[in-house]
């Protein structure tokens, strides 16, 4: 199959190597391998880094964006109240999961600085970081679900429209099968 698109391609049968550097040079010098300094930050502050666009872009708002636009969505005082606390509970279990992904993730990277290669309890790390992430995942996308459940169809509306999801002509989703 190779040679065949090889041959389509019209490429030459003897390829040589181009000496490239890797995309991942200079990452070496990360303090965890795996993480870029922003992803740090991102998870030791609790940010959202597009782990609810599931909810984000199906018309479940997100508590932080919805606070931000709180005057243009004409939240009333009991909703502000309400997406306030949604927002906090997001943010401080998003935090305390966040440090716990950082903290496995610079275990993992010391295991393999240290040459430590047992496959299995290899296998354990990365399931008990995969587990964290899908907890992290299920708390953004809860606070959606929490949000949501605040706003009018209205308000969702205008917001989706706020974020530059709709194409400006209003509301033209159907919120009926959402419960309020």
């Amino acid at each position: 199959m190779v040679a065949l698109l090889v041959a389509q391609a019209g490429c030459a049968s003897s390829v040589e190597p181009v000496s490239a550097p890797s995309p991942y040079a200079g990452e070496q010098a990360r303090t965890i391998k795996a993480l870029s300094a922003d992803e740090i930050t991102s998870y030791l502050s609790g940010e959202g880094m597009g782990l609810a666009m599931a909810a984000e872009l199906n018309h479940y708002p997100g508590p932080k964006h919805v606070l931000e636009f709180a005057d243009d969505l004409h939240l009333t005082d009991t909703q502000r109240t309400q997406v306030q606390q949604a927002f906090a509970e997001m943010n401080a279990e998003a935090v305390r999961l966040g440090e716990q992904i950082v903290e496995h993730e610079a275990a993992l990277d010391a295991r393999f600085s240290e040459g430590d290669d047992d496959a299995e309890s290899m296998r354990d790390a990365l399931r008990a970081i995969g587990a964290l992430q899908a907890e992290l995942r299920f708390v953004h996308l809860h606070a959606h679900l929490a949000t949501r459940s605040i706003l009018t169809d209205n308000q969702v509306a205008h917001y989706d429209q706020l974020r530059g999801y709709t194409d400006g002509e209003g509301a033209e989703h159907d919120h009926s099968r959402m419960q309020h």
